[in-house]
């Protein structure tokens, strides 16, 4: 063997070393980094947000390019009211997985927050386009949300109904289609859903505020009166309770 064809021979070996080498190693930081977003994971679902984002922070620099991470830390940054920041990592989540719908859903409701509603309903009906989305009902109540605040309320029942087709106890568009119908001046029909709602959800003291407010407007205080003081029971030192004690006071008065 010549010279030349022995030192390009040691050339590819040390080449082909140095890319095994180099792969291990990101094969050992993928495994660190999802450890660190697990534990990150689990911070986020005990309200933990500062502890979550603190290892998935950690994950990141060792593993940026995972859609589910990058969801995670949107998912974070969201709870903690960073939502520029929220629809960065979101953005980036479907920049690595274009098909991945919940982060596109996460990312509908980062401007549903931001009060951007027709920005929202476009990343949500992007979404229902997914036939493999696992949670429709989600992005149909997510566009019920957006159209009620455009005050589109007939859109807004239709995407509620939808969902509940498919979820018939899912407590967002229970709650949504309540208020829809409130907007709507179907009171009986508001007072309907609400009441089968807090049967489903009996400690979610919201559904009974505003539950409260569907009893005024049909002029039934005894069962708005009830209503506010299930709100004060459920939740005791909220400013929503201490509203709804000065609107028992005032309807006691009369």
């Amino acid at each position: 063997m010549s010279r030349y064809r022995l030192n390009w021979t040691v050339l590819v070996i040390v080449a082909l070393y140095v890319v095994s080498c180099a792969t291990a190693n990101v094969g050992v930081q993928k495994k660190q980094g999802e450890a660190l977003r697990n534990l990150g994971e689990e911070y986020y679902k005990q309200g933990d947000y500062t502890s979550a984002l603190k290892e998935l922070l950690k994950a990141e620099t060792l593993y940026p390019d995972d859609a589910f991470l990058q969801n995670d830390l949107g998912l974070t940054y969201k709870a903690k009211v960073r939502l520029d920041l929220a629809a960065k990592h979101f953005k980036k989540a479907l920049e690595i997985k274009p098909d991945y719908a919940p982060a596109k859903n996460n990312l509908g409701t980062v401007y549903l927050d931001k009060k951007e509603w027709d920005t929202a309903i476009k990343y949500f009906k992007e979404v229902l386009e997914n036939m493999l989305y696992a949670t429709p009902h989600m992005a149909m109540a997510n566009l019920g949300w957006a159209y009620y605040n455009k005050k589109e309320y007939t859109l807004s029942e239709t995407y509620y109904l939808k969902a509940l087709d498919l979820e018939p106890k899912f407590i967002n568009a229970q709650r949504g289609l309540g208020l829809t119908y409130i907007a709507m001046g179907r009171i009986d029909e508001a007072e309907e859903i609400l009441e089968r709602a807090v049967k489903n959800y009996p400690k979610f003291a919201l559904l009974y505020d505003d539950l409260a407010k569907v009893y005024v407007i049909s002029h039934d205080y005894k069962k708005a009166v009830d209503a506010y003081h299930k709100v004060i029971e459920l939740a005791p030192d909220s400013p929503m309770a201490k509203e709804a004690e000065k609107a028992a006071l005032r309807i006691k008065r009369y």
